[in-house]
């Protein structure tokens, strides 16, 4: 692991992978097959479950589990204390196994609001945005902002962040979005 940092409280498992330039901060654990991209951050306190995948430039606040079964695309960010969960009813006593466990896909770009809970077997749409303290229970779709609990589309939000007005032009970037079915796409 050439030009990788990883803080001495924490352990990384035989069989882990972690690309460049990433920085793993004090008392974390990297499980066993998990797969973590170049150029990420994880915080204090992180745990990365078996056969994660991680894509390049996440960055990963403190006090975040990555369970098996969920899936982060490149750029993604977990604020502090998000949740993600992998298992609809579980029962210590009758486990079932990773062969039953929810996918859960946070796709390119998206962001998680600290203390958000990301329910088990959605996909997060790219460059999406998830309010602080929200419960996400179903699918977002790409650039929605999404608040409260259960959370709802709230609006749009350009991929700098910005939260998009009715006309769907960023005032900071100068981006411009139209609609697209049940999402927005980017004017080129």
């Amino acid at each position: 692991m050439q030009d990788v940092f990883v803080h001495e409280t924490s352990c990384v498992d035989d069989g882990a992978t972690i690309g460049e330039g990433t920085r793993i901060w004090h008392f974390c654990h990297i499980q066993s097959g998990a797969t973590i991209g170049k150029n990420c951050s994880l915080g204090q306190n992180v745990n990365v479950s078996n056969n994660v995948r991680i894509g390049d430039g996440c960055k990963i606040q403190n006090n975040v589990s990555i369970y098996e079964g969920v899936e982060l695309e490149s750029y993604v960010f977990c604020g502090p204390s998000c949740v993600f969960t992998n298992d609809l009813t579980p029962r210590a006593k009758y486990p079932k196994g990773s062969k039953h466990y929810k996918k859960t896909v946070i796709r390119e770009g998206a962001s998680i609001g600290a203390n958000a809970t990301i329910v088990c077997g959605h996909e997060i749409g790219t460059w999406a945005l998830i309010g602080s303290g929200a419960v996400v229970t179903t699918d977002v779709p790409a650039h929605a902002l999404m608040l409260g609990v259960p959370a709802r589309q709230k609006g749009w939000v350009c991929k700098c962040g910005e939260v998009l007005g009715d006309n769907l032009s960023c005032r900071t970037c100068g981006r411009s979005y139209r609609r697209d079915g049940a999402s927005i796409r980017e004017v080129r």
